[in-house]
């Protein structure tokens, strides 16, 4: 099981959420909200090899933490992962998106200074600024578009840019969701769960819930039950090995 896009400091007990990771054999990819959260985050993980630390400073909390770039760009060199990071022109955030550029152009210019990071980035309501962006920073690293809900046309752009994506239970709960998915390119696709902000009644969707979503993926690729999960599992392997040259450590 594999959950690219979760908040594992955010869950009320992360230990227990550490503790089912560990019994189930989930892949994890804890991204972080801010930079100072990052070093805590990977105290918390410890050891585990199948859970990995993303550097972040989420788009949403720039207009309050925007000073906190200048740590996030000197922690890059210790980090493979970079996220959650990114723009968000939703209403309730537009009036901060002049500082989320600025912010985000910063990091993709450090992370291509460092030979690029595995980036796990947030574009709602700011697809094509996003990819703008990474148009201008072609070294930054792969990009995985997490929960993407642009238009179609912003989704062919995100493509031909080279971008994957993750798609978790959320995402594919909708028509739209599930017609963007079934446009996306298969060879690209990982799991997430965006939890615990994503819930399934009143509790918070768990990691290993991130193939929940497999059986809805099928059925819009028009792939046989049960080929999706090889699938995600065989996509991870393939962006491991080609985004890990010897310049970029283990975060």
């Amino acid at each position: 099981m594999i959950d690219f896009h979760c908040h594992l400091d955010l869950y009320p007990d992360p230990q227990d959420v550490l503790a089912g990771v560990d019994r189930r054999g989930t892949y994890v990819l804890a991204v972080t909200t801010t930079p100072k959260a990052w070093r805590g985050t990977n105290k918390l993980v410890g050891e585990r090899k199948r859970v990995r630390v993303a550097l972040g400073l989420h788009p949403e909390v720039v207009a309050q933490r925007h000073g906190e770039v200048a740590l996030l760009c000197g922690l890059i060199p210790e980090a493979r992962y970079v996220g959650e990071i990114g723009l968000d022109g939703s209403p309730p955030h537009r009036q901060s998106l002049d500082l989320q550029r600025t912010v985000f152009e910063r990091i993709l210019r450090e992370c291509s200074d460092h030979g690029g990071r595995i980036l796990s980035i947030h574009s709602r309501g700011a697809a094509t600024e996003v990819i703008d962006a990474l148009d201008r920073h072609p070294h930054a690293g792969v990009a995985i578009l997490h929960w993407f809900s642009g238009t179609k046309s912003e989704l062919a752009r995100a493509v031909k840019h080279g971008c994957w994506f993750s798609i978790g239970p959320a995402m594919l709960r909708s028509a739209r969701g599930r017609d963007l998915a079934a446009a996306m390119p298969p060879d690209r696709i990982l799991t997430e769960t965006d939890a615990p902000f994503v819930r399934e009644g009143n509790q918070p969707l768990m990691p290993w819930q991130a193939y929940d979503c497999l059986g809805d993926l099928e059925g819009v690729l028009g792939f046989e039950p049960g080929t999706m999960a090889p699938k995600v599992q065989s996509n991870l392997r393939r962006l491991a090995r080609a985004s890990s040259p010897a310049a970029i450590p283990r975060g």
